[in-house]
């Protein structure tokens, strides 16, 4: 029908000015949206459109990450489970230790071999439990399949903690995706490779030790070195961690009572728990503080610590404590990570790509325009109207949305333009046709508009199809040409199918007799 109701007169005309008001902060420059932000609401439009890696310049680094050292790391937890199990089960055994991908147990004597077994198949997933001819020694080796769930788990895990440890920066919509086997690839626009590999490349391996004592006979210790501000001499503690970085719940950058730069700490319920008695049982001992396999401070426990806070104190500045802290909120990587490839994308290819864009941009629209007045008259210029609103409620979307533009992204909204008139045309032909045929205006208009519905619906939607296997199985740049097509074909649809037609409805008001259309 012609005649629109008064709800979606005033819902379009709402809609249209919004997304003028939504888009005007890509327009006005810096330094104007700095001046309107001091004086503006907190809810008024500010948000920008985030440019990409290839338009605003920034941080490319590619991480191998040491996939051998989460196998390993892997093993010795296995050799420390079974170690325990069969102490708690006062089974007797002369040696245990590693071996490739297992861990291989001697026993005393064989009769004890189907219950070691037994216990080893419960202690771990995926493992192959074996003993040789004489049943005194016992293998348990990761299978092939538990090898590679190991690989996939420790790559996953870097991922997403090198994910928050990225978005903790600030840095607005930053590429984070594997690459073959062992590889991590980086993408943050605006970012600083420096700053970027100093929180991404760290480690951040929190555990808490008791210190060994000496005057007792303790197996599994190890030897780690103290950091320089505290001394630097090797430390012994005990080689199984009674706390780990997995049970912080917070870390946060605090000052003690002498003003002195620390980290606070608050651990979950079961940390809390585990911290209580370990304080509780061995007051007076020293308690190591172990980060990737370096003593940061080994204060003594005065009183049993409860609660599941504390605070990590030493020769910090606030720059290194705010930085551990946030590596200790994001999680420690399951294993090292080192840079393969590092790119610093400068900023002039982006003001070029940005430049270039605006210029296919304003070319394609420009034609578009006189191409629509020339062949469809005052009809023409209404289609154009709303091709303008179109752009402005493109940018308004990707604004609220903060999505990221990039080079493929500013092609496709230049398609975007070329598409947006598609269904206006196909109305206007629709609308020629039925003047041909001997309709009425009125009459030819209500045709014309019901008539095309299904076939603008039709091709909306399958080009909509498209855009969405884009995104869901493309890359960083696929998926930034279909978001931005995804966007234009919604407000093309809307554009085409509500402004036009109350720029039609407007027309006739003022044309009631109307014989012919200027089309």
């Amino acid at each position: 029908m012609v005649k629109i109701a008064p709800w979606k007169v005033y819902m379009t005309l709402a809609v249209c000015v919004l997304g003028v008001l939504y888009a005007m902060p890509n327009v006005i420059g810096e330094d104007m949206r700095s001046k309107m932000t001091d004086v503006l609401p907190s809810w008024a439009p500010q948000k920008t459109i985030n440019l990409g890696l290839d338009l605003r310049g920034g941080a490319h680094l590619l991480y191998e990450v040491e996939i051998s050292k989460a196998v390993k790391d892997r093993i010795e937890n296995l050799e420390q489970d079974i170690r325990k199990s069969l102490r708690e089960e006062k089974l007797g055994y002369k040696r245990i230790g590693t071996i490739e991908n297992g861990v291989r147990v001697t026993l005393r004597g064989q009769a004890d071999g189907d219950t070691v077994r037994k216990l080893i198949r419960k202690t771990g997933q995926n493992l192959d439990v074996s003993s040789d001819d004489t049943g005194l020694i016992v293998n348990a080796v990761f299978t092939s399949e538990g090898v590679e769930q190991i690989y996939d788990h420790a790559l996953s895990q870097s991922i997403e903690v090198v994910r928050r440890r990225i978005d903790a920066l600030g840095t607005t919509e930053p590429v984070i995706q594997r690459q073959g086997e062992d590889r991590i690839l980086i993408q943050a626009p605006g970012a600083d490779a420096e700053e970027l590999k100093a929180i991404v490349g760290t480690t951040a391996q929190l555990t808490f030790h008791l210190v060994a004592d000496p005057s007792a006979r303790s197996l599994g210790t190890k030897t780690l070195p103290m950091t320089e501000e505290e001394g630097g001499s090797p430390i012994s503690i005990e080689g199984r961690p009674l706390i780990t970085g997995e049970m912080l719940d917070n870390a946060q950058y605090a000052q003690t009572q002498g003003g002195e730069h620390a980290i606070s700490f608050r651990l979950n319920s079961t940390g809390a728990r585990r911290f209580c008695d370990v304080t509780r049982a061995n007051v007076g001992r020293p308690f190591a503080i172990v980060l990737d396999n370096e003593v940061i401070s080994a204060p003594v426990i005065r009183e049993a610590i409860c609660g599941g806070q504390g605070q990590i104190s030493g020769s910090f500045t606030v720059q290194s404590a705010n930085d551990l802290a946030l590596l200790l909120r994001a999680g420690a990587l399951p294993a090292p990570m080192y840079v393969v490839e590092e790119r610093t994308v400068g900023p002039s290819l982006g003001a070029d790509s940005v430049e270039a864009g605006k210029i296919a941009a304003m070319v394609g629209m420009a034609l578009v325009l006189v191409f629509m007045m020339l062949h469809y008259s005052a009809f023409g210029l209404m289609a154009n109207v709303a091709l303008l609103v179109n752009v402005a409620l493109i940018f308004a979307l990707l604004s609220m949305m903060q999505a990221t533009l990039t080079l493929p992204g500013i092609a496709g909204i230049v398609l975007t333009i070329g598409m947006a008139v598609d269904a206006n045309v196909l109305i206007f032909e629709r609308i020629r046709e039925e003047l041909r045929l001997g309709r009425t205006v009125i009459s030819a208009i209500d045709a014309g508009y019901s008539r095309a519905m299904s076939t603008i619906i039709d091709s909306n939607l399958t080009t909509l199809i498209a855009a969405l296997i884009l995104f869901s199985f493309g890359t960083g740049p696929i998926k930034g040409f279909s978001v931005t097509l995804m966007v234009g074909i919604v407000t093309s649809f809307f554009t085409a199918v509500m402004v036009t037609r109350l720029l039609v409805l407007v027309w006739l008001k003022k044309n009631r007799n109307a014989k012919e259309l200027p089309i």
